[in-house]
């Protein structure tokens, strides 16, 4: 499957699929390929954990548990790395998790995605690659691996949705 086609407009892009269904590595050739920034929640969330703030120990101790981090603080984070970028064509990778992300977001962004690049694909397959990715990543254990995909099916599936209603979902 080659990349996806993005007509050459300008905006951003939403990406959501579950955990290891592959956004990482799609995004890298979207930026390539696009000419697209690439902002993942994820990397931003452990970066903070990584600078040993109180914000982090909050963000290191919800993701232990397989929880959603509150919108303000991912949107905060986002927010301050689209300023610092300053192109206007970017890929959010991992957000917006669940619908309160979703609005939060539009809301106190006014941005809304061009459109939503969604990977679907089987939870066995996304267990093995996750399972066999070995990045050292605290939260790819089976156990909290499970409770990310029962977040993502519970959380993230609403989200899909209401894009696909407005045609903006792209498999």
């Amino acid at each position: 499957m080659g990349p996806p086609q993005v007509d050459g407009g300008i905006g951003p892009l939403g990406l959501v699929g579950g955990p290891g269904s592959g956004k990482g590595t799609q995004c890298a050739n979207v930026v390539e390929h696009f000419g697209y920034t690439h902002l993942s929640a994820g990397d931003l969330l452990r970066a903070e954990i990584k600078s040993g703030s109180e914000n982090g120990t909050m963000i290191q101790n919800m993701i232990k548990e397989g929880k959603i981090v509150p919108s303000e603080v991912t949107i905060k984070l986002l927010q301050r790395a689209i300023q610092e970028n300053g192109n206007d064509k970017f890929l959010i990778d991992g957000f917006p998790r669940n619908e309160e992300n979703r609005a939060a977001f539009e809301k106190v962004t006014g941005i809304e995605p061009t459109f939503v690049l969604y990977f679907d694909c089987p939870e066995e397959e996304m267990e093995r690659r996750l399972l066999s990715r070995n990045q050292g990543r605290e939260d790819d254990n089976i156990e909290t691996i499970r409770k990310r995909f029962k977040v993502f099916l519970e959380s993230s599936l609403p989200v899909i949705n209401y894009y696909d209603a407005k045609g903006k979902v792209r498999k």
